[in-house]
């Protein structure tokens, strides 16, 4: 949990906190350690404006910490009045911000610190703040979406799961509820009427997908509404006569997001699409799909097709085509055009190459479930277009699901650019500025941290190959494990944490395994990772969001140390998991293990490149110093592709909604596919 739970203190008495204003030249005292000992440096940083507006918010909070419990809510709806009157929410701040800080200190032991403070100043003002992992981002939260709820007009709290939606509800909703607002949370499995009471609330937790299909849901009733002949007043009674056929939204007013570069980049490239009711050709889709993952093995690279591993695209050679003329087909297939046969077997083969079950997909109770890469997380409801997630479900033998057109769609982009505030927060932005800058008209703000931070970076270790590296990753979890200290090994797929636990099984090293197969048993898992002596395998379901406390005595010993087995696509993924450890103040070390057959490496520096590197390391067990850079390198190539198809991506949606306004369209429901 990121909810950085302290430690009730009594405040430092000022002199001057009762008069109207400070007396002159009295020196500024913070509670928190950063700002008293750091503050030119929190001057230069361009935090000065926020900092100056703390002794409002420390008056403001001596004044009212001795209310009653009820006259504390009747002050809050005093504040909400005043919103809905008009009155400008920045000059409510200083109030509302203790209000929230008395509220979360009655209510859960945990006073908001002065960073804190900072940090929801920061998102208020329509930015990203970025903190340091540990340094309560959930806590932060509270405070510009208490604010930005005054108006009655709802706020969304975007994050990048159900999990931690209701997660983070649950937990701060004693702060809220002793302020009189109400709290909602939207999950996948919802009715619409349980999703229009959680909308209704003050303030409702979701994800961007949820959120995203929702608003899409809508737009498809108000337009069938319209179709109907019934118009704005008959899709009110509608509403009223058919239970669940009324838009379950309000509007677009504030949204903070948090993981902000998740939410905001990483799932930016795959746009929210609900599919249209099937035609009559579902049997013969259904028959090419699998036909296609049959006969995908008969072609050879080079020679019946061509693999272009920027753009991972599949293309058929003068051979392949005429071997898809030549093989044996069922009869259903007699009316199915070449060509498209043609994309049948591309797509049969780009699946088989690179669509992998355990780091792509599970199967689970015969279906086809995506696992997201950057959380390692189920991502429950979504499939891939195109075609691609029955080419799976095909070539892994389940029911293949009927390939449907679009009935609406919309980009993670464009949802969010619909909001009139926007604002988040993130312990990894720093290397995204530029395009929170570009496509969000987001800047990004360093908070400073509470405690200065403990961490120890370790040198990283470079391997020829992924045996010695495994064989490596074992020895030092040995070692680390025998000092008493816990341990957290992240794994960049489900097969690759399976494969190192058989491996510490074979070593005689008790652990567990945190992957997309044990969501249930997450939190226990997650609750004894800090403990002397535990040593925890996960995917990256362990990188955000989670709190990892340490036990009794782990402080003395070094605290947590984590183990990163293999780069990510992008070193922000990296960096949310070195980010369990050190955290508040709290000692940590961490160190990454690298390897030459490494996908990092293949992906960033291509296959040629790639092969003479395996070649190089395929006998070498010892180290190599000085190859970290290559794969650093590799890294940023990465991810400046991944940036290039997010630009196009845009680009293409801006025309695409362009083009459907010039012919009287809806950009959201008129596919042009």
């Amino acid at each position: 949990m990121d909810t950085n739970q302290q430690t009730l203190e009594a405040p430092q008495a000022e002199e001057s906190k009762k008069s109207e204003a400070p007396q002159r030249g009295a020196p500024r005292k913070f509670r928190a350690n950063p700002l008293g000992s750091a503050f030119s440096q929190v001057t230069r940083s361009g935090l000065a404006r926020f900092v100056a507006k703390l002794p409002l918010i420390d008056r403001f909070e001596e004044q009212l910490k001795d209310l009653s419990e009820r006259d504390l809510r009747k002050h809050s709806l005093g504040l909400r009045h005043r919103a809905k009157s008009g009155e400008a929410l920045h000059k409510l701040l200083p109030e509302a911000f203790a209000l929230v800080r008395i509220a979360g200190a009655r209510t859960m032991g945990m006073r908001h610190y002065e960073v804190q403070l900072i940090g929801g100043m920061i998102m208020f003002n329509g930015a990203i703040a970025e903190m340091e992992t540990g340094e309560g981002k959930t806590l932060t939260a509270t405070l510009p979406t208490y604010l930005y709820a005054l108006p009655g007009k709802g706020v969304h709290v975007a994050t990048v799961n159900d999990y931690l939606a209701a997660r983070d509800a649950e937990l701060m909703m004693p702060i809220y509820k002793m302020l009189g607002m109400s709290v909602g949370v939207i999950e996948s499995q919802m009715s619409s009427p349980e999703r229009r009471k959680a909308y209704s609330c003050d303030i409702t937790y979701g994800t961007s997908k949820e959120f995203g299909f929702d608003f899409l849901r809508d737009r498809l009733l108000i337009r069938q509404t319209r179709e109907q002949g019934l118009g704005v007043l008959g899709a009110m009674l509608a509403g009223k006569s058919e239970k669940g056929e009324e838009p379950v939204q309000r509007e677009h007013y504030f949204s903070l997001v948090d993981e902000a570069d998740s939410v905001l980049i990483d799932d930016a490239r795959t746009p929210l699409v609900i599919s249209a009711i099937p035609g009559e050709a579902e049997k013969v889709a259904v028959a090419c799909h699998r036909w296609a993952a049959k006969s995908e093995e008969e072609f050879e690279e080079d020679h019946h097709f061509e693999y272009d591993h920027d753009k991972k695209s599949v293309e058929l050679s003068v051979s392949g085509r005429l071997l898809v003329r030549q093989i044996p087909k069922p009869k259903l297939l007699d009316a199915v055009g070449l060509v498209d046969l043609y994309d049948y077997i591309e797509r049969a083969i780009k699946v088989k190459r690179d669509f992998h079950s355990g780091q792509h997909y599970v199967i689970r109770e015969g279906e086809v479930v995506i696992v997201d890469e950057s959380t390692g997380r189920i991502a429950e409801g979504r499939k891939w277009s195109n075609g691609i997630h029955q080419a799976i479900e095909a070539k892994e033998g389940v029911e293949v699901t009927v390939a449907t057109g679009q009935a609406a769609r919309i980009t993670v982009q464009d949802l969010f650019l619909r909001y009139r505030h926007l604002g988040g927060m993130t312990g990894t932005a720093s290397s995204s500025k530029g395009e929170f800058k570009k496509i969000y008209k987001l800047n990004v703000i360093k908070c400073p941290t509470n405690r200065i931070p403990q961490r120890k970076l370790w040198p990283d270790r470079v391997f020829g190959n992924g045996e010695a590296k495994w064989t490596a990753i074992v020895d030092e979890i040995r070692e680390i494990h025998s000092q008493g200290r816990p341990i957290l090994v992240g794994t960049r797929t489900i097969e690759k944490s399976e494969h190192l636990s058989g491996l510490l099984e074979q070593a005689g090293i008790e652990h567990e395994v945190l992957n997309a197969h044990q969501v249930a048993a997450e939190a226990d898992i997650v609750s004894r990772a800090g403990h002397p002596g535990k040593v925890t395998v996960a995917t990256n379901m362990a990188g955000r969001g989670t709190d990892i406390k340490l036990g009794e005595g782990v402080h003395a010993l070094g605290g947590l140390h984590v183990i990163c087995t293999e780069m990510h696509d992008s070193a922000r993924i990296d960096r949310q998991l070195v980010g369990r450890c050190g955290r508040q103040g709290d000692p940590g070390s961490t160190r990454q293990f690298m390897a030459l057959d490494d996908d990092c490496l293949l992906v960033g520096l291509g296959p040629t490149r790639y092969k003479k590197l395996i070649a190089y390391g395929e006998n070498r067990l010892a180290e190599l110093p000085g190859y970290s850079k290559l794969f650093r390198k590799s890294q940023r190539k990465i991810e400046k592709k991944h940036f290039s198809d997010r630009k196009v991506l845009l680009y293409h949606e801006k025309q695409r909604k362009k083009m459907h306004r010039e012919m009287g369209q809806d950009p959201y429901l008129d596919s042009p596919d």
